[in-house]
């Protein structure tokens, strides 16, 4: 987040993360509060952007408690099959506006989030436009049941892509990757936005990047960018299956080194980054993490690194890092 500056005085405020439990449709979920704090006279501020933070922690946590898809699932699912958010609403039996209210932010109630799921299925979407063919025009039916039999067609590819996931994300997406979007796609270019701004960069230094944006991005937005979990090895935080992720993409070339004596492996943008696959935001958070690093060397960012509470309460354990670490950065 940016300086927040005190309405009272105008002086820069101080960042303050305290750890809440707060009550969200009944049930108890725990969470870090953001506050801006002005020294010289005790008050406290709070923005949109801090409070969507907070919002974000809370209601992602019971998205994935629930098996109630997330935001960006439910835009992408209404894009792939082609079909208008009332339209949408229609098919699955929602209120005239209630699908665009949920692409909006708004979090569906479990019994039409688990209907939103069984809809990622084009078999079973394919079905329930048959059972609203009566309310559609012929003209309606037949577009959308031609594009949905098209992506069931088209199924193979997505199979593939599932596989591919699950070889590269260990842990599924929840709390332990920081609620963030897995797509391997989607990975693959932030490898190459971060290369392009960062140059050729070893592997030791890339897992150590990745762990910044991801991190601070959880601390700036509530939610991560890359889709990995992180592990506190011996030489500071990595990503889940880090060596497997690096070698899937042909676009991420891998370069041998021999570097006082010891062979490294240093990365090379292969291909250009398509950044439509990220928000204003994300670019930003990556932009920020890329500047701060870029001239670093591994050995240094390394070191940073094991400063962080992320690392030293966790190395040697192999459970993941908890994002709500993220709060307690210190290197950016």
């Amino acid at each position: 987040m940016k300086v927040q500056k005190s309405p009272i005085t105008g002086k820069p405020m101080r960042a303050v993360y305290e750890p809440d439990r707060i009550k969200y449709r009944g049930e108890d979920f725990d969470c870090i509060y953001t506050s801006f704090r002005d020294d010289d006279n005790g008050e406290s501020f709070t923005t949109t952007e801090s409070d969507a933070v907070w919002f974000n922690q809370v209601t992602n946590q019971y998205r994935e408690k629930h098996g109630i898809p997330y935001q960006d699932e439910i835009v992408s699912l209404r894009e792939r099959y082609g079909v208008s958010a009332s339209k949408m609403a229609l098919i699955l039996g929602f209120g005239t506006n209630q699908y665009r209210l949920y692409e909006e932010g708004e979090v569906p109630s479990e019994s039409n989030g688990k209907m939103i799921r069984s809809a990622m299925n084009p078999k079973v979407f394919l079905d329930l436009v048959r059972s609203s063919r009566h309310q559609l025009t012929e003209k309606e039916y037949a577009k959308i049941s031609l594009r949905v039999e098209e992506v069931i067609a088209r199924s193979e590819g997505w199979h593939n892509e599932v596989f591919e996931r699950e070889r590269l994300f260990l842990s599924g997406r929840g709390l332990a990757n920081g609620f963030a979007p897995q797509s391997t796609v989607r990975l693959k270019n932030l490898l190459l936005y971060i290369l392009e701004q960062m140059g050729d960069t070893f592997q030791t230094k890339m897992n150590k990047v990745l762990f910044y944006v991801d991190f601070l991005s959880y601390r700036e937005r509530g939610m991560a960018i890359s889709g990995l979990a992180y592990q506190a090895r011996e030489f500071g935080p990595v990503p889940q299956r880090w060596d497997r992720v690096y070698s899937a993409f042909d676009e991420v070339e891998e370069q041998l080194h021999l570097v006082q004596g010891q062979e490294c492996i240093s990365l090379k943008a292969g291909a250009k980054a398509d950044t439509n696959w990220f928000s204003k935001d994300e670019k930003a958070v990556v932009d920020e993490v890329c500047e701060k690093f870029k001239d670093m060397t591994s050995r240094t960012i390394s070191n940073l690194s094991h400063k962080e509470k992320a690392w030293k309460e966790n190395v040697g354990k192999t459970d993941t890092i908890p994002f709500c670490e993220a709060f307690s950065l210190e290197g950016i």
